[in-house]
């Protein structure tokens, strides 16, 4: 299908009010346009459920798609019963709605890597500097596979997504040990080593002093077919846009912005509403 435009949108966090303002600037018409967005649908905004529901129908209507974030994991880990709902989380409403297993059904459905369009590939967090995006595809697909298996495999393969320390990333790595570190990858990622050793800690911009050996993995200068598109680090602002890698969270949950790239001309749209500061 040809459309009109194509925008990939960064980080939501069920900011609803800043995202429907954002669909006015943008004109967005679902018969003649196209929604990406990367990941983090939900968390911290004010209306998570309605921005669920909102990007869920626009999916099943052809007109958006999505990859997934840390937040939306840990959305699927909170209605399995493997994780606990975070106190800062405003997500809670999810759970007690009529239609919260078909929704959640459909989010853990979603991939972690797409291709919007021969251009780019569109990832959370980022695709680290030892991975060309061929390999990074494969590597999704291993983990979206358990993601999207049974419920029993699900339930096993949550608990162990979650660890506060990076795993080292080897040729022999297996098991929930491969599965964990392909998931920091590409919803966790923000320093990394040439290697792909992550560093978790760290959030701020990049004015801050970073731990030493340890910089933004898209700062590492290696071979790129695609420009990676990619959210996650608030801090950045959506301000680092290089030849081979576009951040477009703006941090709207923080009180900033929405942004709206665009494939055709890589214009970026800026929201007209804030969101309050979390």
């Amino acid at each position: 299908m040809s459309f009109r435009h194509q925008y990939v949108i960064g980080d939501l966090q069920g900011c609803y009010a800043a995202y429907l303002k954002l669909l006015e600037l943008l004109n967005f018409d679902p018969a003649q346009d196209n929604l990406w967005f990367a990941g983090d649908l939900v968390a911290r905004g004010e209306d998570s459920l309605n921005t669920l529901r909102h990007i869920k129908a626009l999916c099943e209507q052809g007109a958006a798609a999505t990859v997934l974030g840390n937040h939306d994991l840990n959305l699927i880990a909170v209605w399995r019963g493997v994780a606990k709902l975070k106190s800062k989380d405003k997500t809670a409403p999810i759970f007690a709605a009529d239609d919260c297993d078909e929704l959640l059904e459909w989010l853990r459905h979603q991939p972690l890597l797409a291709y919007p369009d021969e251009h780019t590939v569109l990832v959370h967090a980022g695709i680290p500097p030892h991975w060309s995006i061929d390999e990074a595809a494969g590597y999704a697909q291993q983990v979206e596979a358990q993601l999207q298996s049974s419920l029993w495999q699900l339930d096993r393969l949550l608990p162990n997504l979650y660890s506060k320390e990076a795993d080292e990333w080897h040729t022999d790595i297996e098991g929930f040990t491969k599965m964990r570190a392909i998931a920091n990858y590409f919803t966790r990622m923000r320093l990394s080593k040439q290697d792909g050793s992550l560093e978790f800690s760290f959030a701020a911009g990049l004015d801050e002093p970073m731990p030493e050996g340890f910089l933004p993995w898209f700062e590492w200068q290696v071979p790129r077919t695609r420009k990676i598109l990619f959210g996650h680090w608030a801090a950045l602002k959506g301000e680092v846009n290089l030849p081979h890698a576009r951040a477009l969270d703006g941090g709207c949950v923080w009180g900033n912005c929405l942004l709206a790239y665009r494939l055709s001309d890589g214009q970026v749209i800026t929201s007209s509403e804030q969101c309050p500061k979390s």
